[in-house]
This record gives C-alpha cells, structure tokens and sequence, in this order.
C-alpha cells in the first residue's frame, strides 16, 4: 500500500471502525489489523490524531492504534519492527506541539510518549526530557499543562523499570531535574493557594491540577531516584516541606468547605501527599528516621485530638492510621532480641517511638479508637468495605505492641458498662457495642486478664436474654464476641448452656437435627424483613453448609430456589448482597460437581458482582472473585457461559490491586479446566495484560504471573509455548543475566525447563531470536543458559522443579555440539543433585527408585473431617499422571542419555567426556545407575 496518499483511506477506515453497525465495523478493523505492520502507518495514525479538526472518536482510535503498535513493533527485534528512520520522525512528530485541547486524549498521547520512552529514552531520545521541561516553564496554559502531564507519564514509567542499570540511569535523571521539580511544585502550590483564597476558583483549579500533577512527579523521583536519599539535602527539604503543606491544605479544605468546585482535587492532593509519606517509608525506612517523629506528632494530632476536628475527612485518616500503623510495626525499627545485634539506627528509631508513645498519648490513643472510631455509622460501614486497612487494623497493632498500657484502658471501659443497657439510650447501646468489639479483637492479647467463664455466665448470658428489638446490635455483638473467645479460652462444660442460648436466639428451642435446623434456618431467612437480621440467617446458614459439607446436598433445594429472588430483592443492599455470595460459596464447596445446576443464577452473579464497570462491584468484587474461583475448582466441565464471563478479568488485571492473587487463580483453575479453549479465546488478551503488569509489579507478583504461565505450559505445552510467546523472550532475558531474586529465577527456570523437555523446536525458534536479537551466537548463548542454569541450580526449592530441569538439560543429549559437551559436567552435576532429591532407597533390595513416579489415579481414602477432593484436585491429579516429572524415570533416562551419547561419541570420546565429571560425582552417579 503506498502511504503517500494513504491519509484519506486510513482516516475512512477509522471512521468506519467507530460505527455501531457490525457490519461497517467488522471489516474495517480488519483491514486496520493488516496495515499495522506496513512502513509508514503509524506516521499517517500520527497525522491523524494530531489534526483537531476532526472527529473525537476518529482521533482517539488512531491514539489507540499507535499505542498497541509501540507493544508490538518499536523494538528493534519485534518481527515487522518499525524502520530506525520512521521512528525517528514519529519521535519529533510527538513532542513537537503539547496542544491536544481534549483531555482524554491528551492522556492517553502522554501514556503513549511514555511507552515509547521506556523503550528508548536517554538514549535514542536524548531530547525528551529537556524538551518537556522547556515546555513544563512556557506561558502558555494548555501548553504547560500538557507538558507537565507528559512529564508525569514519563517519569512515573522510568520509575518503574527494575533492572540495574535502568536504575542508575533514573537516579541520574533524578538528580539532574529535582531541583528544577521541587521549584515548580513549590510555585504551582503557592499560586494555587494564592487564587483560593482570592475566591478565583476557576483559575485555582487549573493551579490545583498543576500542583497535583509536579507532585506526582516529585513523588516518583523522590522514592525511586536516590540510593541514599538521606545523604540529599533537598530531598530531605522536600519531604520536611510535605507536612508544612499538608497542614495548608487541610486548613485549605476547612475555609472552602464542602461545596468548593474544588474540594474533590483537594482531598486528592491531600491523599497524594501521605502517599509521598508511605511510600518513601516503605522503599526507605532508614531515611524515614528523621520524619518518625513529626509523622506521628502529625498523625496523632489529626486523628485523635481536636486538631482534625472540621479538618479531615474518612479517607484521610485511614491513610494517617496506616502512617501510624507501619511506624508502629516496622521491623526496621525495632531493636534485636540481643540489644547488643541491634543495628545503630534500629535504636535510634526505638528510642524515639518509645519517647513519643507516653502512657498519656497510649491511653488516649487506646480510648478514642474505641469510643470514637469503632462507634459504627452507616458512611463508616461503608468506608470499612472499601478500605479493609480500617480502624481494627490500627487498634489490633498498637494493642498488640503496647498491651501492658492498653490492657487496663479496655478493661476499666469494660467496668463501666456492666449490666444491661438501658434500650433508649443509643448513645450507651453504640458504646457497648464498641467495647465488645475491641474485646473481641483482642482476645488473644487479653487471654491472661480476662475470666471469660465468670464474664459469660455473669454477664453476657444476660445481655443474650434481653429480647427488645433495640437490643438486637448488642446480641448480635456478643454473639461474635463468644465467637472470638471460644477458640482462646472457653470452658467445655460452658458449651451446652451457650447452644441452648444459640438455639433460642434462631427461635425454637428444639433444633436437633440438621435437616429440622436447615428447614428453620431457612423458615426464619423468608419470615424476616431486615436486612441486618437476613444477614446473620444467612451467616448461621453458611456455617451450618461449611460444617456438614457435602452432607448438605439433599437439603438445598428450597434455598436454591429462594436464593435468586433474595438476590433481587436486595438490589438496593449491598451487605445483603456480600452474605448472599458468602452463603453461595459454601454452597458450591458442599454441592462439589452439581453446583453445575445453579449456573443459571451463579454465573451472571459472578459476572455482575466481577464486572468493575458495574458500581457494586465495590462491595461484591472479593467475595464474587473468591465464588468465582470455587465455582471453576469445582465444575466438572467448562460452559460457553463460563468461558464467557472471562471478559471481565482484563478490567480486573488492570486494577492490580489485593485481588490480583484471586485473579491468577481463577486464571490457573481456567487453565486446568479446559486449556485449548481458554487459551484460544483469551491468551492474547492475557498475555497483553500480564506484559503490562510485568512492568511495575513487585517480585512477588511477577512470579504470580510467571505462574500462570508455567501452568500454561505444563497443561499444554505446543499452545502454551505459542500463546505466551511475546512474555517468554524476558524470561529467557533473565536466565541470562542472571536474574537476582532466587525465586523469580527458579520460576524463570521452571518454564525455560518446560519449554526445553516438551517443545524443542519452540525453544529451538526462541534461541534463534534471542540470539538475533544480541547480536550473538546461538551455541554461544545456549552455553550462558546451561552455565547460569546449573549455577542458579540452589535457587529452586522444589523437588518438582529440580528434577524437571535436570530432565530438560538431559534432553540436549545425545549431541555433537561442542558448546554442549563443553557443558556436559555441569549437566551431570545437576542430574546427580536431582537424583539425590527424587530416589530412596528400598530397604529389603537395597536398590534406588524414584520416588516422584506416580503410576495410576487413586480415589484417597477420606477420614470423616477430610474435605472431599474437588473436581480440580481430580483435574491435577490426572495431568500429574502424564507430566514427565511424575511419568519419566530419573535414573532410565540419565542411563539412556548417557548411552545414547557414548554411542554417538563411541567408548574413547565418550571416556574422555567422563574425565570432564569430578571423580566423586562420576561414583555417585554409578551408584544411583546400578541394576540398569
């Protein structure tokens, strides 16, 4: 296709692409996809978007079509990489005018300058950065704040990038452009607060953007542009700076109130602001030390005294809490067991913790969580859902760090509230409520200063006779609260009395049996009208389903059935909501392979309560992902139904939030499911996804989602190879280099090995790439993996992992490649550790077998308080049976392989390879061989 005249049919086909109609947009995209990979589209796209005369949406596909083509075609080695000239001039063409007047877009160009930088900054695009901040001091307003939005994308990537020398080329960055950042934060602050305080608040918010975006910056270059930011002055000053602010803006908040059309970007400064804080303890908790002291004098002074008053608001103090929370918990800043181990700044910081923690301060601290922060309020009921780092959170770790000083707080607060409460006070029955609360939370530490027996028949047997309608909160919290203690300290002779008062309060005093307690339960769920009380039927329910597990299965029918119209009467009740699915996944554990019954209601349950477009998704989305998973771990085969809630994870893995965990197991369970038709509908969505998270995740997520590929491959080892293929090339990068963290290595190991035994003419093709793509040769790099491979043999823990990659390096044999034989001690002195690993000896032949071999399925014999195995447990089971881990004798085939070298080599060549094995490996090796 010639590009010179390509503007107006490229221009036509975005425009047809946008289209509602199918039929117009179907071929259009398609024609789209065949252009991507010819010279010169990305500069016509380019044009394109940077023409603001026409159509938003026209313009916003061309961004998007640019963006996915800086993933797949601007490195040099990607297949149909962009040509070093047109690279060049799509450089300029993108930071020649930061004038994009929609907002949207001028993100997304931002994001998009971002990723080309990654990739190519400083050193195909030394101009950047100078350029951006020539444009971050202009005049002109839209031009400034375009530029200061490209700096913060720009930044915030270089951040990210985790190898060696990509760091130091940060901090270099760092230290040449932080004075410069530190002015212009401190000059768009200060015009900001000039502005507000005039009432120019049209003029204030544009200030307040700038000053929340070069804080961005700062943030960034703050905590991951220095090795010793402690040695930096300005550093320091900045952070110094941040509280003097903090306090500007929160008095700033309290003079604009409410309504201020500026209160939203406010309240975000403010947050970005003890983010700064949090993030350079975490990354830096020895440079912290200095801060300790004015962050709790700080936090302390918002949160718990008549400072914040006015000031603060729910979000706010949960970050100050967290503050306070990891001063408190930091390891760094405790001393050693033995005072004299302790290092000199663990001290330091002790010493001033210990300082500023008083009795008084503790006391006040202790009181006021209680009495203030526990009382539940229905917006506090709410922030707890969303912020699971609440208020217990905070009370749990300071209990638990000073329980000597707090102990006795709690305690006399539990004196004064003896005997039953008046039912017209609200004020006591919500203080009650806190008090039993924070006991309840802290059973363990209180194990020793409270006699539950006396208090339980004393008092709180009592408080569960009360039956006012009022007193509901109070039996409803000791309940829980005897919940808590039982498994602390509980008399057993107690019991009995307790069931009986467990029993009266589900309204009839003779439950025996499981399907008469079953038949109530469910009585009692259709009889009540609150949502509060639906909601502890429903716990009470699920307890009963989790205990008798798959004993449940005759009596569900009637729970089934009201289920669905409970769900859609609660619309408006999200907690009831949260119950519902919580009821559901002991239901799916109990019903195992028949839950398949209630896809009709499950899955679009799932799918709602996963799908973050959807606003409930704020509440549902933990419990929907954990129903989720259990609804795959137990379905006996995959539904197109089930296949096609799928769309919802790529939203999911964009979050990257705690879920993620959740998130790759549902992945994996896909996976064991039914891998060809996962893999074919969704491997490139997902491959997308994991490379983006891969780029700024922490090593612990990384080998989540190296995980999930492993998985991949041992499930289906062709497909696999071919679906991940764009996530594998790094994998191979980091054997080379020598990848630092042990357990990211043996994961990176795990799949090479997979990829090495089950598909060699994949690794063989990836070889040929890598080594194109280093300019090296293929034998030369194939010695740096088997070298690095057998010298980063301690970094895998696994037994399973250990025999595989002995396996796969065996695999290179029989060969007459001089790399390979150059190597060969080095495999044999990994073959001889795994055989150490996988053979035991047999005590009445005296001879070796490998124990890993497993030869056919067998249903285990279950005790009674043994979990039946799930579908998938049966699922993994029988893949183990055909994995060459579990299939493939050790021993057979080092002795094959061996063989089948030296009849390759003949006896000489192959004796002179021997000699190349340390002796006492070569008798060890005979040993394990003997009686083959």
């Amino acid at each position: 296709m010639d590009m010179d005249g390509a503007s107006s049919v490229v221009l036509q086909a975005l425009t047809q692409a946008t289209s509602q109609d199918t039929a117009v947009l179907k071929p259009a995209e398609e024609q789209l996809r065949q252009w991507e990979t010819q010279p010169g589209f990305y500069s016509v796209l380019l044009n394109i978007f940077n023409n603001h005369m026409l159509d938003v949406n026209v313009r916003w596909l061309a961004v998007l079509y640019f963006k996915n083509g800086i993933d797949r075609y601007w490195r040099r080695v990607a297949p149909h990489a962009l040509s070093e000239e047109e690279k060049t001039s799509l450089r300029a063409g993108l930071i020649t005018n930061f004038n994009e007047p929609i907002n949207q877009i001028a993100t997304q160009i931002a994001v998009l300058i971002a990723k080309v930088a990654r990739l190519d900054c400083p050193r195909q695009w030394p101009e950047l950065i100078p350029i951006l901040l020539e444009s971050v001091k202009g005049h002109d307003g839209l031009q400034q704040h375009r530029a200061l939005l490209t700096f913060y994308h720009v930044t915030k990537t270089l951040a990210s990038k985790r190898l060696a020398q990509d760091r130091r080329l940060f901090q270099d960055l760092a230290s040449g452009i932080y004075s410069f950042a530190c002015s212009l934060w401190s000059h768009h602050t200060d015009c900001f607060l000039q502005q507000i305080y005039a009432r120019d608040e049209a003029t204030a918010l544009s200030s307040l953007e700038r000053t929340l975006l070069s804080l961005k910056v700062l943030r960034k270059l703050t905590v991951h542009g220095f090795q010793e930011p402690q040695q930096n002055m300005e550093v320091m000053g900045f952070l110094n700076a941040v509280f003097e602010r903090l306090k500007q803006f929160l008095e700033c908040c309290r003079q604009v109130g409410p309504d201020s059309t500026c209160r939203e970007k406010l309240e975000k400064t403010i947050i970005l602001y003890t983010k700064v804080l949090l993030d350079f303890l975490e990354y830096h908790p020895c440079a912290f030390i200095p801060l300790i002291q004015r962050s709790l004098e700080f936090a302390v002074s918002y949160v718990f005294t008549p400072a914040g008053e006015g000031v603060t608001f729910e979000r706010f103090i949960v970050q100050c809490m967290n503050l306070i929370k990891m001063i408190v918990k930091n390891d760094a800043y405790k001393p050693a067991k033995n005072i004299d181990d302790s290092k000199p700044e663990s001290l330091e910081a002790h010493k001033i913790k210990t300082a500023f923690f008083t009795h008084p301060t503790l006391t006040e601290i202790g009181r006021r969580l209680v009495s203030h922060y526990f009382l539940l309020t229905e917006e506090e009921l709410a922030m707890w859902e969303e912020d699971p780092e609440s208020f217990e959170v905070l009370f749990l770790d300071i209990f638990h760090n000073y329980s000597q000083t707090l102990t006795p707080v709690l305690l006399e607060m539990v004196q004064n509230l003896q005997g039953p409460t008046n039912v017209e006070d609200p004020v006591q029955l919500l203080m009650k409520d806190a008090v039993y609360n924070a006991v309840g939370l802290a059973a363990y530490e209180l194990f020793d200063n409270v006699d539950f027996d006396q208090w339980f028949k004393n008092q709180l047997l009592g408080e569960l006779q009360v039956s006012h309608h009022r007193y509901k909160l109070i039996r409803r919290r000791v309940i829980w609260l005897i919940g808590q203690w039982i498994s602390v300290k509980f008399k057993s002779d107690l019991r009995p009395l307790l069931y009986e008062v467990i029993l009266s309060l589900m309204q009839d005093p003779d439950l025996v049996y499981l399907e008469s307690i079953f038949g109530l339960l469910f009585q009692l769920l259709q009889q009540v009208t609150e949502c509060d009380t639906k909601m502890q039927v429903l716990h009470v329910i699920s307890c009963v389903i989790e205990r008798v597990n798959i004993q449940i299965r005759p009596y569900v029918g009637c729970l089934v059935q009201y289920l669905p119209l409970l769900w859609k009467q609660s619309e408006e009740h999200n907690m009831l909501r949260c119950a519902i699915l919580t009821t559901l996944i002991h239901l799916v554990q109990g019903l195992g392979a028949e839950s398949e019954n209630l896809y009709p209601f499950l899955l679009p349950v799932i799918q709602l309560s996963t799908d973050v477009s959807q606003p409930p998704h704020v509440y549902l989305l933990e419990d929907g992902l954990e129903l989720w998973l259990v609804t795959l771990e137990n379905s006996p085969a995959i539904t197109p139904e089930l296949l096609r809630i799928f769309q919802n994870m790529s939203a999911l893995l964009e979050l990257s939030s705690e879920n993620l965990r959740t998130c790759f197991q549902i992945v994996n369970a896909y996976i064991y499911l039914s891998a060809t038709e996962f893999l074919q509908n969704y491997a490139e969505s997902l491959c997308r996804s994991f490379c983006n998270l891969l780029k700024d995740i922490t090593n612990e997520g990384q080998v989540q989602v190296l995980k999930v590929v492993e998985i991949a491959l041992k499930v289906s080892p062709i497909l696999g190879a071919h679906m991940f293929q764009p996530l594998l090339p790094a994998v191979f990068r980091g054997i080379v280099d020598g990848e630092r963290y042990p357990v990211v290595m043996s994961t990176y190991l795990g799949i090479m090995g997979r990829v090495l035994l089950q598909n060699s003419t994949f690794f063989s093709s990836l070889l040929t790439q890598m080594a194109s793509e280093c300019s090296q040769k293929m034998d030369q790099l194939l010695g740096s993996v088997i070298e690095m491979w057998v010298d980063r043999m301690d970094n895998i823990t696994q037994p399973e992992r250990r025999k595989l990659s002995s396996l796969a390096l065996l695999s290179l044999l029989p060969s007459d490649n001089s790399v390979i034989q150059d190597k060969f001690c080095g495999i044999i002195n990994i073959c001889v550790e795994a055989l150490h690993d996988v053979m035991t000896e047999d005590s009445e032949t005296g001879t070796f077998k490998d124990c890993m071999l497993m030869s056919h399925f067998e249903e285990p014999k279950l005790s009674d308080d043994e979990e039946p195995p799930t579908e998938q447990d049966k699922r993994k089971k029988l893949l183990a049976l055909e994995d060459p881990v579990h299939s493939v004798s050790l021993q057979q085939f080092v002795y094959e392989k061996l063989k089948a070298q030296q009849a390759l080599m003949g006896d000489q060549g192959f004796g002179v390879l021997m000699e190349t094995v340390d002796t006492e490996l070569v008798r060890q090796l005979q040993e394990f061989l003997q009686g083959l």
